[in-house]
């Protein structure tokens, strides 16, 4: 009797301590002991393995790495920002000078902004050429050639050449080609670089240095050179102002505005058989009005008339 307990309490005991450890095997699965930092980790189901640092100096570099990569992301908005914050103010500046609803070309405007700014300043579309395929900001883009621009005679306001001048292997063609899409009474604004002192030649320096291998060397030049070369093509400097060097610090240069009109003689040379043909007209017209009596002052074109009695005055 003894014997048959013993054998059932031995298979009693067997028994617990058979489900005690199939317990333990399993808890240990379920929950694995935490490792230690000299131990390896071990890999599970659906989840990558750390790697672990070939030598002390990994994470350094990692973490260096990350840091650099935030600058340059950082530089890159900032610049953004810069560069469309100073167009802004360009276009800011440039719709105090230019009539409101005047059609504008911006000759050489690289990014776009300053167009896409003045456009909503001004109410009207303004269109912009350069060299390249396209520009950054959504404007009435064309593609120029460098030998003609790309619109018809006598087809916008104003001309903008904000710091292109300087830019142009002929700047010759350029002037003559503003002059021929300039209408009537329309105005240019001229943004330039001048190299006055031995800082502004350095600085100027490194610009051409820059730029030589991608649009040609650039040709700065003094005040009194620009106002000679306005004034060999026909253009009168209405308005004129030294701008801060300051206001853009990656380029610190003395610079200059211009606000150039085409001289009633000029205008007379370049459209004189147009303006002399349409004056005939109107003078006709005119006199038929004053021997009827109904002169009137609205006349649809009594501003060209004004226009050609005053290059009569001034060719005769």
């Amino acid at each position: 009797m003894a014997r048959n307990i013993f054998a059932y309490d031995t298979c009693l005991t067997i028994s617990d301590f058979e489900v005690g450890h199939c317990v333990c095997q399993l808890s240990s699965q379920m929950f694995p002991r935490p490792l230690t930092i000299l131990q390896r980790s071990r890999s599970y189901d659906g989840e990558p393995i750390a790697r672990q640092p070939e030598t002390v100096f990994d994470p350094i570099v990692g973490s260096a790495a990350g840091i650099i990569e935030g600058i340059q992301r950082r530089w890159a908005r900032e610049r953004r920002r810069r560069k469309v914050g100073r167009a802004y103010d360009m276009a800011l500046e440039i719709a105090r000078v230019i009539p409101r609803g005047s059609e504008v070309l911006d000759v050489g405007c690289g990014n776009g902004f300053i167009a896409h700014h003045l456009s909503a300043m001004l109410g009207a579309s303004v269109v912009g050429i350069d060299l390249g395929d396209s520009a950054d900001a959504p404007i009435d883009y064309r593609r120029y050639d460098g030998a003609r621009f790309p619109a018809p005679d006598n087809s916008f306001d104003a001309v903008l050449l904000c710091y292109v001048l300087h830019h142009a292997q002929d700047v010759r063609v350029v002037l003559s080609d503003m002059r021929r899409v300039l209408r009537v009474g329309g105005l240019a604004v001229v943004y330039e670089d001048v190299p006055h002192s031995w800082w502004d030649r350095l600085v100027c320096n490194f610009h051409n240095r820059q730029w030589k291998n991608r649009t040609g060397p650039c040709t700065f030049r003094l005040e009194s050179q620009w106002r000679a070369l306005f004034n060999s093509f026909g253009f009168e400097i209405s308005s004129e102002r030294p701008l801060s060097r300051w206001r853009n610090l990656t380029h610190p240069v003395c610079r200059r505005f211009y606000m150039l009109k085409l001289r009633p003689q000029c205008l007379m040379r370049y459209l004189g058989p147009a303006v002399s043909r349409e004056a005939n007209v109107i003078r006709i017209e005119k006199s038929q009005q004053i021997d009827e009596g109904v002169l009137q002052s609205d006349h649809p074109r009594s501003s060209l008339f004004e226009i050609s009695v005053q290059f009569s005055n001034i060719m005769s």
